[in-house]
Protein backbone atom coordinates (compact mmCIF):
# COMPACT_ATOMS: atom_id res chain seq x y z
CA UNK A 1 0.00 0.00 0.00
CA UNK A 2 1.13 3.72 -0.64
CA UNK A 3 -1.08 5.39 2.14
CA UNK A 4 -1.51 3.08 5.62
CA UNK A 5 -2.51 3.91 9.01
CA UNK A 6 -3.00 1.13 11.62
CA UNK A 7 -4.54 0.97 14.71
CA UNK A 8 -3.99 5.57 14.71
CA UNK A 9 -5.44 7.05 18.02
CA UNK A 10 -5.47 10.66 18.31
CA UNK A 11 -7.21 12.36 21.15
CA UNK A 12 -7.55 16.02 21.66
CA UNK A 13 -8.71 17.01 25.54
CA UNK A 14 -9.88 14.00 26.44
CA UNK A 15 -12.03 13.80 22.78
CA UNK A 16 -10.92 10.71 20.78
CA UNK A 17 -10.55 11.78 17.38
CA UNK A 18 -9.46 8.79 15.76
CA UNK A 19 -10.27 5.80 17.23
CA UNK A 20 -7.74 2.96 16.57
CA UNK A 21 -8.06 4.00 12.11
CA UNK A 22 -6.93 1.49 9.66
CA UNK A 23 -6.65 3.64 5.93
CA UNK A 24 -4.90 1.52 2.99
CA UNK A 25 -5.01 3.57 -0.32
CA UNK A 26 -3.17 1.89 -2.72
CA UNK A 27 -0.57 3.12 -4.76
CA UNK A 28 -1.97 5.12 -8.03
CA UNK A 29 -5.35 5.00 -6.71
CA UNK A 30 -7.52 8.17 -6.52
CA UNK A 31 -8.93 7.46 -2.65
CA UNK A 32 -12.22 9.26 -1.72
CA UNK A 33 -12.01 9.81 2.26
CA UNK A 34 -15.65 10.62 3.41
CA UNK A 35 -17.66 10.93 6.37
CA UNK A 36 -19.85 13.43 8.43
CA UNK A 37 -18.48 16.92 10.24
CA UNK A 38 -16.88 15.61 12.92
CA UNK A 39 -15.73 12.23 11.77
CA UNK A 40 -12.58 12.81 11.73
CA UNK A 41 -11.32 14.00 8.08
CA UNK A 42 -8.87 16.36 8.40
CA UNK A 43 -7.54 15.21 11.30
CA UNK A 44 -6.54 11.80 9.35
CA UNK A 45 -5.29 14.22 6.77
CA UNK A 46 -3.02 16.08 9.08
CA UNK A 47 -1.54 13.29 10.26
CA UNK A 48 -0.81 11.94 6.51
CA UNK A 49 0.82 15.57 5.82
CA UNK A 50 2.77 14.97 8.92
CA UNK A 51 1.24 17.80 10.68
CA UNK A 52 0.02 15.75 13.98
CA UNK A 53 1.75 13.22 15.76
CA UNK A 54 -0.32 10.46 16.63
CA UNK A 55 -0.31 9.55 20.45
CA UNK A 56 -0.73 5.58 19.32
CA UNK A 57 -0.85 3.35 16.14
CA UNK A 58 1.37 3.98 12.86
CA UNK A 59 0.98 6.35 9.58
CA UNK A 60 3.60 5.34 7.04
CA UNK A 61 3.91 5.72 3.27
CA UNK A 62 5.77 3.36 1.56
CA UNK A 63 6.25 2.07 4.96
CA UNK A 64 8.10 5.03 6.15
CA UNK A 65 6.55 6.77 9.28
CA UNK A 66 5.52 10.27 8.61
CA UNK A 67 5.81 12.24 11.05
CA UNK A 68 9.13 14.14 10.92
CA UNK A 69 10.63 12.14 7.65
CA UNK A 70 11.50 15.28 5.52
CA UNK A 71 12.81 12.77 2.77
CA UNK A 72 8.70 10.90 3.10
CA UNK A 73 7.61 14.56 3.10
CA UNK A 74 9.43 15.87 0.20
CA UNK A 75 7.24 13.30 -2.10
CA UNK A 76 4.02 14.57 -0.54
CA UNK A 77 1.56 17.88 -2.07
CA UNK A 78 -0.68 18.58 0.77
CA UNK A 79 -3.37 21.44 0.13
CA UNK A 80 -6.02 22.26 2.91
CA UNK A 81 -8.64 23.69 2.58
CA UNK A 82 -7.28 27.47 4.14
CA UNK A 83 -4.51 27.57 2.30
CA UNK A 84 -1.07 29.06 3.33
CA UNK A 85 1.03 31.70 2.27
CA UNK A 86 3.43 34.34 3.05
CA UNK A 87 1.36 37.53 3.56
CA UNK A 88 3.57 39.57 1.37
CA UNK A 89 4.48 37.01 -1.20
CA UNK A 90 2.96 36.66 -4.12
CA UNK A 91 3.16 33.23 -6.85
CA UNK A 92 6.62 33.32 -7.83
CA UNK A 93 8.07 34.31 -4.07
CA UNK A 94 6.38 31.29 -3.12
CA UNK A 95 7.87 29.25 -5.87
CA UNK A 96 11.26 30.01 -5.12
CA UNK A 97 10.44 29.13 -1.30
CA UNK A 98 9.00 26.04 -2.47
CA UNK A 99 12.01 25.35 -4.95
CA UNK A 100 14.30 25.73 -2.55
CA UNK A 101 12.77 22.92 0.12
CA UNK A 102 11.51 20.16 -2.32
CA UNK A 103 13.80 18.44 -4.30
CA UNK A 104 11.75 17.26 -7.15
CA UNK A 105 10.16 20.74 -7.55
CA UNK A 106 10.00 21.52 -11.51
CA UNK A 107 10.96 25.25 -12.43
CA UNK A 108 9.78 24.25 -16.30
CA UNK A 109 6.63 22.59 -15.14
CA UNK A 110 5.77 25.59 -12.77
CA UNK A 111 6.18 27.53 -16.20
CA UNK A 112 4.29 24.91 -18.41
CA UNK A 113 1.47 25.41 -15.87
CA UNK A 114 1.17 28.82 -16.22
CA UNK A 115 -1.37 28.80 -19.09
CA UNK A 116 -3.35 26.57 -16.96
CA UNK A 117 -3.99 28.94 -14.29
CA UNK A 118 -3.42 32.43 -16.51
CA UNK A 119 -3.01 34.26 -12.71
CA UNK A 120 -0.45 37.14 -12.14
CA UNK A 121 1.88 35.24 -10.45
CA UNK A 122 3.69 38.66 -9.19
CA UNK A 123 0.58 39.96 -7.55
CA UNK A 124 0.68 39.01 -3.52
CA UNK A 125 -1.64 36.31 -2.87
CA UNK A 126 -3.17 38.06 -0.10
CA UNK A 127 -5.10 39.91 -2.64
CA UNK A 128 -5.96 37.30 -4.35
CA UNK A 129 -9.77 35.83 -4.10
CA UNK A 130 -10.31 32.53 -2.06
CA UNK A 131 -10.50 30.95 -5.34
CA UNK A 132 -7.72 32.22 -7.19
CA UNK A 133 -5.42 31.46 -3.50
CA UNK A 134 -6.61 27.87 -4.13
CA UNK A 135 -5.44 27.79 -8.46
CA UNK A 136 -1.93 29.38 -7.28
CA UNK A 137 -2.24 26.78 -4.22
CA UNK A 138 -3.08 24.18 -7.25
CA UNK A 139 0.26 25.07 -9.72
CA UNK A 140 2.70 25.16 -7.22
CA UNK A 141 1.50 21.33 -5.75
CA UNK A 142 1.42 20.18 -9.37
CA UNK A 143 5.45 21.80 -9.90
CA UNK A 144 6.26 19.71 -7.01
CA UNK A 145 6.45 16.53 -9.35
CA UNK A 146 4.65 14.75 -6.34
CA UNK A 147 3.94 11.05 -5.83
CA UNK A 148 1.67 11.64 -3.03
CA UNK A 149 -1.47 14.23 -3.50
CA UNK A 150 -3.13 15.04 -0.19
CA UNK A 151 -6.38 17.44 -0.71
CA UNK A 152 -9.28 18.37 1.79
CA UNK A 153 -11.87 20.36 0.18
CA UNK A 154 -9.87 20.91 -3.04
CA UNK A 155 -11.86 22.59 -5.14
CA UNK A 156 -13.85 24.72 -2.75
CA UNK A 157 -13.99 27.74 -4.44
CA UNK A 158 -13.25 27.34 -7.70
CA UNK A 159 -15.23 27.70 -10.95
CA UNK A 160 -17.03 25.06 -13.03
CA UNK A 161 -14.50 25.46 -15.84
CA UNK A 162 -11.46 25.99 -13.19
CA UNK A 163 -12.70 22.74 -11.44
CA UNK A 164 -12.73 20.39 -14.21
CA UNK A 165 -9.42 21.57 -15.60
CA UNK A 166 -7.85 21.35 -11.96
CA UNK A 167 -9.13 17.43 -11.90
CA UNK A 168 -7.76 16.93 -15.37
CA UNK A 169 -4.52 18.12 -14.36
CA UNK A 170 -4.68 15.65 -11.28
CA UNK A 171 -5.76 12.54 -13.16
CA UNK A 172 -3.29 13.12 -16.43
CA UNK A 173 -0.46 12.95 -13.42
CA UNK A 174 -2.34 9.74 -12.49
CA UNK A 175 -2.15 8.04 -15.76
CA UNK A 176 0.99 9.05 -16.90
CA UNK A 177 3.33 8.90 -13.57
CA UNK A 178 1.27 6.64 -10.85
CA UNK A 179 0.74 9.86 -8.68
CA UNK A 180 -1.08 8.68 -5.78
CA UNK A 181 -4.13 10.81 -4.46
CA UNK A 182 -5.92 11.17 -1.62
CA UNK A 183 -8.96 13.64 -1.71
CA UNK A 184 -11.37 14.94 1.34
CA UNK A 185 -14.45 16.14 -0.02
CA UNK A 186 -18.21 16.88 0.71
CA UNK A 187 -18.77 16.90 -2.77
CA UNK A 188 -19.77 13.19 -3.29
CA UNK A 189 -21.10 14.10 -6.80
CA UNK A 190 -17.71 15.23 -7.80
CA UNK A 191 -15.87 12.48 -5.70
CA UNK A 192 -17.43 9.90 -7.58
CA UNK A 193 -16.68 11.07 -10.98
CA UNK A 194 -12.94 10.77 -10.29
CA UNK A 195 -12.18 7.76 -7.21
CA UNK A 196 -11.82 4.38 -8.01
CA UNK A 197 -11.56 3.82 -4.01
CA UNK A 198 -13.58 5.04 -1.03
CA UNK A 199 -13.68 4.70 2.49
CA UNK A 200 -16.49 6.19 4.36
CA UNK A 201 -15.45 7.37 8.07
CA UNK A 202 -17.32 7.65 10.92
CA UNK A 203 -16.53 8.61 14.68
CA UNK A 204 -12.97 8.07 14.12
CA UNK A 205 -13.29 4.84 12.80
CA UNK A 206 -13.43 3.36 9.06
CA UNK A 207 -16.85 2.14 8.32
CA UNK A 208 -16.39 0.28 4.90
CA UNK A 209 -12.87 0.33 2.78
CA UNK A 210 -13.50 -0.70 -0.35
CA UNK A 211 -13.02 0.26 -4.65
CA UNK A 212 -16.18 2.30 -5.55
CA UNK A 213 -17.23 -0.53 -8.02
CA UNK A 214 -17.19 -2.75 -5.09
CA UNK A 215 -19.32 -0.41 -2.87
CA UNK A 216 -21.27 -0.27 -5.90
CA UNK A 217 -22.07 -3.15 -6.34
CA UNK A 218 -23.18 -4.28 -2.39
CA UNK A 219 -26.18 -2.27 -2.25
CA UNK A 220 -28.88 -2.01 -4.79
CA UNK A 221 -32.09 0.05 -4.95
CA UNK A 222 -34.63 -1.80 -6.73
CA UNK A 223 -38.44 -0.84 -7.54
CA UNK A 224 -40.87 -3.66 -7.98
CA UNK A 225 -44.74 -4.02 -7.59
CA UNK A 226 -46.18 -7.55 -5.96
CA UNK A 227 -49.46 -9.19 -6.79
CA UNK A 228 -52.19 -8.92 -4.51
CA UNK A 229 -50.55 -11.00 -1.63
CA UNK A 230 -47.02 -11.29 -2.60
CA UNK A 231 -44.40 -11.31 -0.15
CA UNK A 232 -41.01 -10.40 -0.26
CA UNK A 233 -38.66 -13.22 0.61
CA UNK A 234 -38.47 -12.91 4.46
CA UNK A 235 -34.46 -12.64 4.71
CA UNK A 236 -34.01 -10.03 2.08
CA UNK A 237 -31.21 -7.09 4.02
CA UNK A 238 -33.03 -4.02 3.33
CA UNK A 239 -31.99 -0.91 4.34
CA UNK A 240 -34.72 1.32 3.85
CA UNK A 241 -37.94 1.22 2.29
CA UNK A 242 -40.62 3.75 0.63
CA UNK A 243 -43.95 3.05 -1.47
CA UNK A 244 -45.84 5.20 -3.70
CA UNK A 245 -49.10 3.36 -4.27
CA UNK A 246 -48.23 -0.29 -5.21
CA UNK A 247 -44.99 0.65 -6.31
CA UNK A 248 -42.12 -0.57 -3.59
CA UNK A 249 -38.61 1.06 -3.66
CA UNK A 250 -35.94 -0.79 -1.43
CA UNK A 251 -32.36 -0.32 -0.91
CA UNK A 252 -30.77 -3.84 -0.20
CA UNK A 253 -27.52 -5.07 0.46
CA UNK A 254 -26.55 -7.74 -1.77
CA UNK A 255 -25.54 -7.71 -5.55
CA UNK A 256 -28.08 -7.20 -7.99
CA UNK A 257 -27.98 -10.33 -9.60
CA UNK A 258 -28.46 -12.39 -6.26
CA UNK A 259 -31.46 -10.31 -5.22
CA UNK A 260 -33.20 -10.37 -8.28
CA UNK A 261 -32.88 -13.65 -8.70
CA UNK A 262 -34.59 -14.27 -5.60
CA UNK A 263 -37.15 -11.58 -5.86
CA UNK A 264 -38.15 -13.03 -8.66
CA UNK A 265 -39.12 -16.20 -7.30
CA UNK A 266 -41.95 -14.51 -5.84
CA UNK A 267 -43.14 -13.34 -9.56
CA UNK A 268 -43.28 -9.48 -9.04
CA UNK A 269 -45.25 -8.24 -11.68
CA UNK A 270 -42.67 -5.76 -12.22
CA UNK A 271 -38.57 -5.03 -11.24
CA UNK A 272 -36.33 -2.66 -12.10
CA UNK A 273 -32.55 -2.41 -10.67
CA UNK A 274 -31.52 1.56 -10.22
CA UNK A 275 -27.53 2.39 -9.92
CA UNK A 276 -26.99 4.14 -6.56
CA UNK A 277 -24.78 7.08 -6.52
CA UNK A 278 -21.92 7.70 -4.04
CA UNK A 279 -24.34 10.16 -1.86
CA UNK A 280 -27.04 7.09 -1.41
CA UNK A 281 -24.10 4.45 -0.59
CA UNK A 282 -22.69 7.44 1.63
CA UNK A 283 -26.14 7.70 3.38
CA UNK A 284 -27.08 3.70 3.44
CA UNK A 285 -23.53 2.51 4.81
CA UNK A 286 -23.81 5.57 7.24
CA UNK A 287 -27.26 4.10 8.85
CA UNK A 288 -29.44 5.55 11.28
CA UNK A 289 -30.06 8.63 9.71
CA UNK A 290 -33.62 10.06 9.48
CA UNK A 291 -35.71 8.32 6.72
CA UNK A 292 -36.64 11.70 5.58
CA UNK A 293 -32.93 12.27 5.03
CA UNK A 294 -32.70 9.31 3.13
CA UNK A 295 -35.58 9.54 0.94
CA UNK A 296 -34.57 12.81 0.42
CA UNK A 297 -31.68 11.56 -1.82
CA UNK A 298 -33.39 8.94 -3.56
Amino acid sequence: MMIETKKLVKTFDGFKALNELDINVPKGSVYGLVGPNGAGKSTVIRHLAGIYRQDSGHVLIDGQPVYENNAVKSRIAYIPDEIFYYPQAGIEDMMRFYKSIYPKFSAERFEKLRASFELDSRRPMRKLSKGMQKQAAFWLALSLCPEIVILDEPVDGLDPVMRRQVWSLLMADVAENGTTVLVSSHNLRELEDVCDHVGILNHGRMLTERSLSELQDNIVKIQLALADGGELPSDLNILHESRTGRVRQLILRGTAEELTNRISAVSPLFMDVVPLTLEEIFIYELGGVDSEVKDSVL
